[in-house]
């Protein structure tokens, strides 16, 4: 394709796709900001906490019934079931356990057909931030971080919290209570809100505009068939990401103009909301980094309520705990439990053998960045530069090889066959290196 051409048909999808996604894009979401704003702005006019919470759950409902209609009702019966269940067992010590429990009863009976899965899921994402929610406040209960049970009005508030029922993201119940509280809107809210729903809509035009025509006309890159197949691999990976940090720069938006995400310092407030990390996914340090950034606020859930639970049975084992949880919230999905038990896999071998090199060389190759006072003797040497660069090419080479399933939106899911024939076609090249990579560590162990 000559440079007219290309020309061309970049003017041509500037005009087609990049125009209609933004204008879809705000057509979805207008609604939802500002029901936001509103419930802000009736926060800060209210003075009683409980017409707060009132608010909180109105707004929530409401928000839940512009996306998904009556559908909105299998939501509401999980956080009434999720009160219910707290209530019954007030008096127990291990509530967060009955608790999971029941949740994961639930949700695996929706995904059992009982309901269409259609239907299922397009709410899946709203029913995994209201378990999310309830189950933390179950351990907090536990734990005694959370003093009492909260009034029906409080707990529906919190787990139908406007700002993040639709798209999320997780907060504590502390954080709930602090962005009802009602405080004054500052020119910083406004800008770190408007920043965020800025750098969203900028993630989608890349799903959308760019990522799935990267090699083709904005970086014109030919070969042969093997060569065709990792690249359009990097194209879905990259389209698949872009569309994640859309939603999550989208949440923080949401989230920060219905209140959340307000920090006080001594005297000084801050507006902070981060729920994901685009450049340490795709510039990555290691897999544990992108695990980390992915989606931040998921990933301290199930730092804090799952594996420090599940240490007690060592560390690998708690590792695919943590893991199986995070696929079961996501659901029944053959697609997407294979990608999160791989990393799983991935993360724990390219952790203990960097951890091993470190110990070996003295050098700073952990999967995190060491602190300046570390023990290590060699820090910015260059082949200790080159070791950790060679490590972010692997993680890349993950990220291509797991992403490459999720070519487009499907509504039911990937079945089973679709993940085994993209893996297939490029040779199960990720788990053949985890593997390689275990026994290259067992081997200097």
């Amino acid at each position: 394709m000559d440079m007219s051409s290309r020309l061309s048909m970049l003017m041509e999808l500037a005009a087609s796709c990049g125009v209609s996604t933004l204008q879809q894009g705000f057509e979805q979401i207008w609604r939802l900001l500002l029901v936001c704003l509103l419930s802000r702005l009736l926060f800060r006019l209210g003075g009683v906490s409980s017409a707060n919470h009132v608010v909180s759950m109105c707004a929530g409902m409401y928000s839940l019934f512009l996306f998904f209609h009556l559908h909105m009702l299998w939501v509401m019966l999980l956080s009434l079931l999720c009160y219910l269940i707290l209530l019954l067992g007030r008096h127990s010590s291990n509530k967060g356990l009955f608790l999971s429990t029941a949740i994961l009863i639930y949700l695996l009976i929706g995904e059992l057909h009982l309901i269409d899965t259609v239907t299922w899921h397009k709410i899946r994402g709203s029913q995994m931030v209201v378990a999310m929610k309830a189950i933390s406040l179950a351990f907090d209960l536990d734990r005694g971080a959370v003093g009492a049970l909260p009034t029906p009005a409080e707990f529906l508030g919190y787990v139908l919290f406007v700002g993040n029922v639709v798209f999320g993201p997780w907060i504590s119940f502390s954080a709930y209570k602090a962005a009802v509280v009602g405080r004054p809107l500052s020119w910083l809210w406004l800008r770190r809100s408007s920043l965020s729903l800025f750098k969203s809509h900028i993630c989608l035009l890349v799903s959308s505009c760019i990522a799935p025509y990267l090699f083709l006309l904005f970086i014109p890159i030919n070969g042969n068939t093997f060569m065709h197949k990792w690249l359009s691999a990097y194209e879905n990976a990259l389209s698949f990401h872009f569309s994640n940090y859309f939603v999550g720069h989208l949440s923080e938006s949401s989230s920060m103009i219905a209140g959340a995400g307000c920090v006080e310092e001594k005297d000084n407030i801050r507006w902070e909301m981060q729920v994901v990390k685009p450049l340490h996914v795709e510039m990555p340090r290691s897999m544990v980094m992108v695990v980390t950034s992915w989606n931040i606020p998921m990933s301290q859930w199930l730092k804090i309520y799952v594996f420090k639970n599940a240490m007690k049975l060592g560390t690998f084992p708690a590792i695919l705990v943590t893991y199986t949880a995070s696929a079961l919230l996501h659901g029944l999905s053959f697609h997407l439990g294979a990608v999160l038990l791989s990393l799983g896999f991935i993360t724990y071998v390219e952790h203990v053998l960097r951890k091993r090199l470190a110990a070996i060389f003295g050098a700073c190759v952990l999967s995190r960045p060491c602190p300046p006072d570390c023990s290590h003797r060699h820090k910015k040497e260059y082949w200790v530069m080159l070791l950790n660069l060679i490590f972010s090419v692997l993680a890349i080479f993950h990220l291509t090889y797991l992403g490459s399933m999720f070519e487009e939106d499907v509504e039911e899911g990937y079945a089973a066959v679709h993940t085994i024939r993209r893996w297939s076609e490029l040779k199960w090249a990720s788990h053949w290196l985890v593997f390689v990579s275990w026994l290259f560590y067992r081997f200097i162990l």
